[in-house]
């Protein structure tokens, strides 16, 4: 029986903004993508570099080079889907299909190339739209599994002798076997993750990872899903995952455990699991990725994560020096990941936070020039209207500090509907306890009671 043409997806994963709406990716993967690849009897694989760091990894060159057939959406116009697109018209003169947003304006390198646009209406792919772009995508692979298709590459229509890249069969043998076997683990460690069992969840990536086999041969890809398939299933109250992320990076090949993204989740579970000196060790961590690569707002997130949990644990043992220097230094990374992008919402809204519990006249006139630049990043990513964890968990501690206790407590419900009880949705409910002792020890008891009721309806959850 001969072998399925490889289809290879690149397009972004979940929910995206695009300008003024936020569109939902694998809503248009699943009723458009996907029917069309089975349509046509084809294997699909779909890229997720959100869980891969965001590099551009072996995998993915083996996927560009040897996959029969490659579908690029360039909708965000994502700096990595073009550099992949580039890849791909040097590596085959046909069969590279792109997609894209009717309603994005393409840059003016990519635009004359033939593209097919699908519309979308406020971001939403309607069931009508989708059939649409399912029936030509059908026809677009149909086309491609033929080999006297027309050239797609520029490179090879405006070079008529251009080589390509010619790869011996037994190569493309061995990468549909290792690509269909990657993904078949990454849908196993999804599955495991969505089990609303964590002692449960957690066995089952045990067994995935012995699955795995030998670090040192296994894509980065795989080693950096499994990394966070762990944090997703820990929380303040089950640890035991943090131990098996550090156990894991441990064992990584050195070019996979320097990756910026695998040493700030070392960082991170370092300082969640807190024993011994794991917090020092993060800090140190942290503050050598600053001096090697500068700043960052995930990297400073994580460094003010730290010492805001210094800062908890020095006030509650009643070091009040120790506290206040924490707080500083927490203050101060948050400010700077948020000013190093004033997009990332995440290090502004937590150094509003923190200068709010520090009060004081130079703190409150802090808040008031951080606070409408945080707003603006929220609103420009969906505001309550996102469907995204961190967006409304943010509306909820902003509205909050801007006395909007309507926009709050609809945060709060929508954070309860979709929310999954796990470290996030504690780093929340804990930051809102902080707000919630200072607007005590301010004397305003009102809003201590309003946030009270919002905190006990999420503890309940």
């Amino acid at each position: 029986m001969p072998l399925k043409p490889l289809v290879f997806v690149a397009m972004p994963f979940g929910r995206k903004r695009a300008g003024k709406v936020e569109i939902d990716f694998d809503d248009i993967y699943e009723k458009a993508i996907k029917p069309a690849a089975l349509a046509c009897n084809v294997e699909i694989i779909r890229a997720d570099e959100e869980r891969s760091g965001g590099f551009i990894h072996l995998s993915m060159y083996e996927r560009l080079l040897l996959a029969e057939i490659v579908i690029a959406d360039l909708t965000l116009a994502n700096p990595n889907v073009f550099y992949e697109l580039g890849i791909r018209h040097c590596a085959r003169p046909r069969s590279t299909i792109l997609i894209f947003s009717s309603q994005t304006k393409l840059p003016f390198d990519v635009a004359p190339l033939r593209a097919l646009p699908y519309k979308l209406n406020k971001g939403v792919l309607s069931d009508r739209d989708a059939i649409a772009l399912k029936e030509n995508l059908e026809k677009k692979i149909a086309d491609a599994k033929k080999d006297t298709c027309e050239p797609d590459s520029p490179l090879f229509q405006v070079l008529h002798k251009f080589p390509g890249i010619d790869l011996p069969h037994e190569s493309t043998e061995t990468f549909r076997d290792r690509a269909l076997h990657i993904n078949a683990i990454r849908i196993k460690l999804e599955q495991a993750r969505r089990n609303p069992s964590r002692t449960t969840a957690l066995s089952d990536i045990k067994e995935i990872e012995r699955s795995i086999g030998d670090f040192n041969i296994a894509p980065a890809e795989l080693l950096v899903d499994l990394l966070l398939s762990y944090r997703d299933v820990a929380s303040e109250k089950f640890k035991d995952p943090y131990d098996d992320m550090i156990r894991i990076v441990d064992l990584f090949p050195a070019s996979i455990r320097e990756i910026v993204t695998v040493q700030e989740q070392l960082a991170f579970a370092l300082n969640r699991r807190n024993k011994n000196d794991d917090r020092d060790r993060a800090i140190g961590i942290l503050e050598g990725l600053i001096k090697e690569h500068g700043e960052s707002p995930e990297t400073c997130g994580i460094l003010g994560r730290v010492y805001k949990d210094l800062y908890k644990d020095a006030k509650g043992a009643g070091n009040t020096g120790k506290a206040r220097a924490a707080l500083d230094e927490a203050i101060a990374c948050y400010s700077k990941g948020f000013m190093e992008d004033p997009r990332d919402y995440y290090p502004g809204v937590n150094a509003l936070t923190l200068l709010f519990e520090k009060g004081g006249d130079k703190a409150y006139a802090a808040i008031k020039e951080l606070y409408p630049l945080v707003k603006f990043a929220l609103v420009r990513r969906g505001g309550l209207a996102s469907n995204d964890y961190w967006d409304i968990a943010t509306v909820l501690e902003v509205s909050v500090l801007g006395d909007d206790w309507d926009t709050a407590n609809a945060a709060a419900d929508k954070l309860i509907l979709k929310g999954k009880a796990t470290w996030n949705f504690e780093t929340t409910i804990n930051n809102l306890r902080l707000i919630q002792e200072r607007f005590k020890e301010n004397g305003d008891k009102k809003a201590a009671e309003n946030l009270r009721l919002i905190v006990e309806k999420m503890d309940a959850r």
